[in-house]
């Protein structure tokens, strides 16, 4: 448990957890690199290209199995930061290796497992940060000699970190395409790695306060309490609802790249520029949740931003239909860079009051494990979308030249995204943490 004792430890926490939360936000820059390596150097298609994309996040769904060992294995007295070292490397040592990679040797074989290996590592990594930050906010009392922080504060300080390290990875990233090959692109990615596990493991638990541990606690009675978290109605109804609302929307992010890029030969240096506007919307939506919003009913929060995230698609649908820029003269590069980027991050924004929500559900002691199991589930639905995505681009008729239905798949892809409205209730509305009703 974290219990920081004095402000300076609760620094110490904020530097950790922010450093990984902001080398895990700079993966946009190698992903952008991805993304024009299979469509330029492998030739793959719309589907083939999203397919990918979704099948290497295949390891985000074990992630409950790495939160329950992080949460009963100690090693060398720590649970947290060794995890975190070995998530660095795992991706490090995959990044390199694509680095090493040609295009003209390379299969879609080859670099998918070495994309799974990566998100391997990052899998593993984010669920120690995610259990150091819903440990750190479920203290029962304020650190001596220091203001007290309000709930959900390290929560929206480690999405603003993540933010910030996709502003600037797809500012660099938007930059770098263009100047640089792909292969040095992950190799400048692997060596941050690099640097992200040696300052890893030259932080100790106990310069964090953590409460070490000389033996380990049994997996066995691990996954009993994480099934006893449960078995509470509000917990599986809030994760369910989620997950729901995830894998109930097609994605079509990887169909709305070859358009953009293939179809409308928007620059790819826009492209990363796009991406950068949807960051900054989601660093200005860390800090405006953090300062106005954290008391307002989370039901109703995730309500208005599944709302949005309909009129966005709306909004696309207009513009693949050009009638942005044929009626009412906006250029296709304007739409791109202010509103393309922000679509895409509107599905993210949710994530914050959810994680939030779950932190102070979460009893004490399974932190690590339900953390873990609510964000590998939200990473089953970002699967399932990504495929119901590709079956619905082929209904359609969508191919790499010919997008004329892809009108008709956002609108579909909107009216989906409505739908988990008419279930909104199984989101709590008044919540409370269990330490603090436990002290009541």
């Amino acid at each position: 448990m974290v219990e920081p004792s004095s402000e300076g430890d609760a620094d110490k926490i904020r530097k950790l957890v922010g450093l990984g939360y902001w080398v895990q936000g700079f993966r946009c820059f190698p992903w952008m690199a991805v993304n024009f390596f299979l469509k330029d150097g492998l030739h793959v298609d719309p589907s083939t290209l999203q397919l990918l994309q979704n099948s290497a996040n295949l390891p985000m769904v074990a992630k409950p199995l790495y939160g329950v060992v992080s949460d009963a294995v100690y090693i060398a007295g720590q649970h947290r930061i060794p995890y975190i070292a070995f998530g660095a490397v795992l991706q490090a040592v995959s990044w390199l290796a694509i680095a090493m990679l040609s295009e003209s040797g390379t299969s879609i074989g080859t670099i998918t497992l070495y994309l799974l290996l990566s998100n391997l590592g990052a899998s593993i990594a984010e669920v120690a940060n995610d259990a150091i930050v819903a440990e750190a906010g479920k203290q029962s009392t304020p650190p001596k000699n220091s203001q007290p922080s309000s709930p959900g504060e390290l929560q929206s300080f480690s999405s603003m970190a993540s933010a910030m390290g996709g502003v600037l990875g797809c500012l660099l990233g938007g930059l770098a395409i263009d100047r640089l090959s792909p292969q040095k692109m992950f190799l400048f990615y692997g060596l941050l790695l690099t640097v992200h596990f040696f300052i890893s493991i030259f932080v100790q638990e106990s310069s964090l306060n953590h409460t070490e541990g000389t033996a380990n606690v049994g997996i066995r009675e691990k996954l009993s309490e994480l099934l006893v978290a449960l078995r509470e109605p509000e917990i599986t109804y809030s994760i369910s609802w989620f997950a729901a609302s995830y894998a109930i929307i097609p994605a079509l992010t990887g169909t709305m790249f070859f358009y953009q890029a293939q179809c409308l030969n928007i620059d790819s240096s826009l492209l990363g520029i796009s991406k950068v506007f949807g960051q900054v919307a989601m660093l200005l939506w860390s800090v405006i949740y953090n300062r106005h919003l954290k008391s307002v009913r989370p039901r109703k929060l995730v309500s208005a931003i599944q709302v949005a995230m309909a009129i966005f698609m709306i909004s696309d649908a207009l513009f693949v239909n050009r009638i942005y820029q044929n009626y009412m003269g906006v250029p296709d590069n304007f739409y791109v860079v202010m509103f393309s980027g922000i679509s895409e991050v509107l599905l993210f924004m949710k994530i914050l009051p959810f994680s939030i929500l779950i932190a102070k559900l979460c009893p004490r002691g399974c932190e690590g494990s339900l953390m873990a199991f609510a964000m590998s589930a939200i990473a089953v639905a970002f699967i399932v979308s990504g495929y119901l995505g590709v079956v619905l681009a082929s209904y359609v008729g969508v191919t790499g030249n010919d997008f004329s239905g892809f009108p008709l798949a956002l609108l579909i892809q909107a009216l989906l995204t409505v739908l988990p409205l008419y279930w909104s209730s199984c989101i709590p509305d008044d919540v409370k943490s269990k330490s603090r009703q436990k002290k009541e």
